[in-house]
């Protein structure tokens, strides 16, 4: 197929596509704002503290890290020596694998992540759910994860109405 026998975006494709662009353009920074006004840690941060939680004891490496946050590896790097430098965690190499840095939630990490969950709630509830009804969510959330998979096919698809996946602790929150 050539360029130019592509079809033009219908008008409804159009103004999904402008609303999609708008939200992933925007959303993430208005849920920075709001999450620096009310605390202690930035939604780069808030994110790591959210993965390593539900991560198999605790710790991930650094680049998986930085796949799953959207963040350059350098850019995550330079993240979790600030987190680390703050006690949200700890840096290490395994003795079986010297190539690769990993980071593991520490209490402090844990306890910080809890005491944040109820702003991002609140804030995400906010600025996302409360404008939509039962039905607007499902819709979304079908059509979000048939984008996410058609993005990324390795990833499982959760159950319907699941979301990614239950977190391994009550303790540890799933919002991002």
């Amino acid at each position: 197929m050539d360029k130019t026998s592509i079809p033009p975006l219908s008008a409804s494709e159009e103004s999904a596509w402008r609303a999609l662009t708008y939200v992933a353009n925007h959303l993430v920074k208005v849920l920075g704002e709001d999450l620096a006004t009310d605390a202690p840690v930035t939604l780069s941060e808030y994110v790591v503290l959210v993965h390593l939680s539900e991560a198999e004891e605790r710790r991930l490496r650094i680049g998986d890290l930085a796949s799953i946050s959207a963040l350059s590896p350098s850019r995550m790097s330079r993240l979790v020596d600030d987190m680390a430098a703050k006690g949200h965690l700890t840096k290490s190499r395994r003795a079986d694998d010297g190539r690769c840095t990993w980071a593991t939630l520490t209490p402090l990490g844990l306890s910080t992540l809890q005491a944040t969950y109820p702003t991002q709630l609140r804030n995400v509830r906010r600025r996302v759910f409360d404008p939509l009804t039962s039905d607007d969510v499902q819709a979304l959330d079908t059509a979000l994860w048939k984008i996410r998979i058609a993005l990324d096919p390795v990833t499982p698809a959760p159950l319907p109405g699941r979301g990614p996946r239950p977190s391994p602790t009550a303790a540890a929150p799933s919002s991002i």
